[in-house]
């Protein structure tokens, strides 16, 4: 019986992993702006992440993240920065999913829970950047210019994620405590 409930809950993080993947390029491919200095962009892909991770998991969340974000890269033109997106992203999701069902054990809020993790994750995201910038020839002074964009792209992904989340466990409240079984 046991395995056949991990099994169960593989096949539903897959699942879960390729249709939140999906659902993060769509939104990142569609609505997107441009930051010159960088050559880089704000998107809203970000709030995709941060649902994958919390209703689904560390591992759901990071695959979400990294294959649609670096596969939007890829189309919009910026593949430069897709090695750096999917490893970056990867990054994120699981930090955001692993601390969420570590928070979720201890504190009894569960917006308290997401928003620290949230915030964690998306800080990792605006030092990932940084640092990758850098790697790939952007100047110290253009990397910083994109780091407030990023900080505004992690908060309205909180701010967007947060009642998404509370929308979906109140429609199915097993997603809740799924991960945690």
């Amino acid at each position: 019986m046991t395995q056949n409930k991990n099994t169960a809950k593989t096949a539903l993080q897959i699942a879960a992993a390729a249709v939140f993947a999906s659902l993060v390029f769509v939104t990142t491919y569609l609505f997107t702006i441009n930051i010159p200095a960088t050559s880089g962009y704000f998107n809203f892909g970000e709030a995709i992440i941060y649902v994958a991770s919390i209703l689904f998991g560390p591992i759901a969340g990071g695959l979400a993240g990294g294959i649609g974000a670096a596969t939007s890269d890829v189309l919009l033109g910026y593949a430069v920065f897709a090695p750096g997106t999917l490893v970056i992203k990867i990054i994120e999701g699981l930090i955001v999913g692993f601390l969420y069902l570590k928070l979720q054990k201890r504190l009894a809020n569960r917006t308290i829970s997401a928003t620290i993790a949230i915030t964690t994750g998306g800080l990792e995201m605006v030092a990932g950047y940084l640092i990758y910038e850098q790697i790939i020839g952007y100047s110290l002074t253009n990397a910083l210019f994109e780091v407030p964009f990023n900080l505004v792209q992690m908060a309205v992904g909180l701010f967007i994620a947060i009642p998404i989340m509370h929308a979906v466990q109140r429609v199915f409240p097993q997603l809740k405590n799924w991960t945690t079984r």
